[in-house]
């Protein structure tokens, strides 16, 4: 395992959309397990391939309850509404409010290459938008409720 450098603001990676991920190889492997490093060095709750110069649909995630790593990631189902304060490993020392669904149901692909069906509420819903967002090139701030800037 290795830590990553984590791309900051103003990289221009971090706005474009990742690719699908074909294959579920010792590549993409070694990514995910440096990826969970990285996140843990950095004390964020979640973090997108892109963010370390990856563009591939993967993000790993822990909000407290163990590490949960999505391999193209979509979200296929969502409820309720919250506002609350949102940062960003690449956008260190900005927070902002945004308003995310208060639940979310996700379907991916484990690292063995199975398909997972995850329910997340609050935090974990607000980081699966969050992380799958980086995926399409979209950042917290661009959804930040207009006076909260």
């Amino acid at each position: 395992m290795a830590l990553r450098t984590i791309r900051t603001y103003g990289d221009e990676l971090l706005r474009k959309k990742s690719k699908v991920v074909d294959k579920i190889d010792d590549r993409i492997l070694t990514l995910i397990e440096d990826m969970k490093e990285t996140m843990y060095h950095a004390n964020g709750v979640g973090l997108a391939a892109p963010q370390v110069g990856i563009l591939k649909r993967v993000v790993v995630i822990d909000v407290g309850d163990g590490p949960i790593s999505l391999i193209n990631p979509e979200i296929i189902e969502t409820s309720g509404s919250y506002i609350d304060e949102e940062g960003c490993l690449s956008i260190p020392g900005k927070e902002g409010a945004v308003e995310r669904p208060k639940y979310v149901t996700v379907k991916a692909l484990n690292e063995n290459g199975e398909e997972v069906i995850i329910k997340g509420e609050d935090l974990l819903a607000r980081a699966f938008c969050h992380e799958i967002d980086h995926l399409n090139g979209v950042l917290f701030v661009d959804k930040i409720i207009e006076g909260d800037e």
